[in-house]
């Protein structure tokens, strides 16, 4: 099927990254840690590991800063014991925002990320406020430059559990749900079918198209969340202009 990207916020988010990526190595080798302390060090079976070892890969985390948070995992050498909350949120004209944070401190967070919220625009919510505007899903990115065709991909994803596929630009979007996130990477990896990106994310149902005034507001809302030591992930269903999406 051919559709508006339900992808192009997350690409937006990501390419944002660069701007700290300091932050980007201690937040990955933090995630590490605490998928290793959850599910052990074997990525086989170990998801959430998994999932964190490809994005330390993609963002160019050095091994040794890999292998060093693997280790603290399994020792738990830091003593500290790190709680996965999930802050839900309005920015800029309405638009629902998703904070995943990894802390050892709920008060702390909790605290940053309402002053955030409030010093640009926006406002933090009970738990539930916008979470139903969401689903989890797993989403893999296929360029067409490889040539397989819509109807190939979709007889080989959709046996294996994957639910959509859009057409969008010089890519097919792939989407699962989390619980065949695995059973659809191994298909594509046995096809030789090479995945531009892959994760499990918070996509919006539905999105708010803004204004570029509002835009550029929204983004300042989500880089500061984003460079907060505690925020792992911001998903939002904001709709960027095409000049922002591009940046």
């Amino acid at each position: 099927m051919s559709g508006h990207s339900k992808w192009a916020n997350i690409k937006h988010r990501k390419g944002k990254m660069d701007s700290i990526r300091g932050k980007v190595t201690t937040k990955l080798a933090r995630e590490i840690t605490i998928a290793v302390k959850m599910g052990g060090a074997d990525p086989i079976g170990n998801t959430k590991l998994k999932l964190a070892l490809q994005k330390a890969k993609s963002n160019n985390i050095p091994k040794e800063n890999v292998q060093r948070a693997i280790q603290k995992g399994l020792g738990a050498a830091d003593g500290k014991a790190y709680e996965e909350i999930t802050y839900e949120g309005y920015g800029i004209a309405g638009v629902a925002v998703m904070v995943e944070a990894l802390t050892d401190n709920r008060n702390r967070t909790a605290a940053d990320v309402r002053h955030v919220f409030s010093k640009y625009g926006g406002n933090l919510g009970e738990t539930g406020c916008v979470g139903w505007m969401f689903q989890r899903k797993g989403l893999f990115v296929v360029s067409k430059a490889l040539g397989i065709s819509e109807d190939e991909l979709m007889e080989i994803v959709l046996e294996v559990g994957a639910e959509d596929i859009v057409d969008v630009d010089d890519v097919f979007e792939i989407y699962t749900d989390p619980a065949d996130f695995e059973a659809v990477e191994q298909v594509l990896q046995e096809k030789n079918i090479a995945i531009n990106s892959s994760e499990i994310s918070m996509i919006p149902d539905t999105q708010v198209e803004l204004t570029p005034e509002d835009a550029t507001k929204m983004e300042k809302l989500i880089e500061a969340l984003e460079d907060l030591d505690d925020v792992q992930e911001v998903f939002s269903n904001a709709e960027f202009p095409e000049e922002q999406d591009a940046d």
